[in-house]
């Protein structure tokens, strides 16, 4: 015969199954319960602690409820053991996924959840982008949640306006437990968000154009519009296409050089005049030609 001690085989945890009748936070007598609106947990009947104390059941307390009439499914914590007997009060948005009304059954079950590590959301709004650091929110949210479940829209109250989030993934399974836990947070594109059309540059033209071109036609009083007069009487003279070019004009101090071209420089030497043949005889006046005579004549 072998005896055994009585600590050597240890205990199982025992499920905990119970059914009871769901509300809203907001048929919770007493005052008003925003904390709990706000948070992924739920408040439960004081037997419902003695029943889980007695079954020996491991820490932290998370359960799996389920509507058998919709087959739906979520994951949640505990709060308070405050509630009526036969009654569980659940957030609203807790309702809404699970599809039930007040006073519906729910099925509860004790269940033990992986440590998440990864999980992505999707904002149910694009008015979610217009927080200055949405991420921060997020995570000063989930510290009222207990657990994610894939699939859940939760809710998330931020400066007196709620946003809605899809979860969308979490990681290491389709339920995750978030307590104390190191986890990365991810955004999908909001439901109806589109990306910003990104205006095409138009291609620059080859061809340089003349500003005023460009410039329109003015209209009304144009100062200086009139045609302009020489002091001396003299008028320019407009040269035709048709015209023979004429010579280059001989520079004149004095006279502007109405063909002057922007950009260019001339360097204007000294003209210097030919020397006509001796032979050849001019008919301009010289000072000081004439022949000389003397007065004493020579002997």
């Amino acid at each position: 015969m072998f005896q055994f001690g009585f600590n050597m085989f240890p205990e199982i945890p025992r499920p905990f199954n119970v059914t009871y009748q769901s509300y809203s936070i907001a048929m919770l007598p007493g005052n008003e319960r925003q904390d709990v609106e706000r948070g992924g947990k739920i408040i439960m009947p004081p037997s419902a602690l003695e029943q889980l104390t007695r079954l020996n059941i491991n820490y932290p307390m998370l359960f799996k409820l389920v509507n058998k009439s919709t087959n739906k499914v979520t994951h949640c914590g505990v709060l308070e053991f405050v509630a009526d007997e036969g009654k569980v009060y659940l957030p609203l948005w807790m309702m809404r996924n699970m599809m039930l009304e007040e006073g519906d059954l729910v099925q509860m079950e004790s269940i033990s959840l992986p440590v998440g590590t990864f999980a992505k959301f999707q904002p149910h709004s694009p008015d979610f982008l217009d927080i200055t650091n949405p991420k921060a929110v997020l995570e000063n949210c989930l510290r009222s949640f207990a657990c994610l479940t894939t699939g859940d829209i939760i809710a998330v109250q931020y400066n007196q306006k709620i946003y809605e989030l899809c979860v969308l993934e979490t990681k290491p399974g389709n339920a995750i437990s978030i307590i104390e836990c190191d986890m990365n947070v991810d955004f999908a594109p909001p439901v109806g968000y589109k990306e910003p059309e990104v205006v095409k540059k138009q291609q620059e033209e080859t061809m340089a154009v003349d500003p005023a071109d460009l410039m329109p036609e003015p209209s009304g009083f144009v100062a200086f519009k009139g045609a302009g007069n020489r002091l001396d009487g003299k008028k320019k003279k407009e040269s035709s296409a048709s015209e023979s070019p004429l010579p280059k004009p001989v520079y004149v101090r004095g006279i502007p050089d109405y063909d002057y071209e922007i950009g260019t420089l001339k360097f204007i030497r000294r003209t210097v005049k030919q020397k006509s043949n001796q032979n050849e005889e001019s008919d301009e006046f010289k000072p000081f030609s004439g022949a000389g005579f003397s007065l004493r004549s020579r002997n």
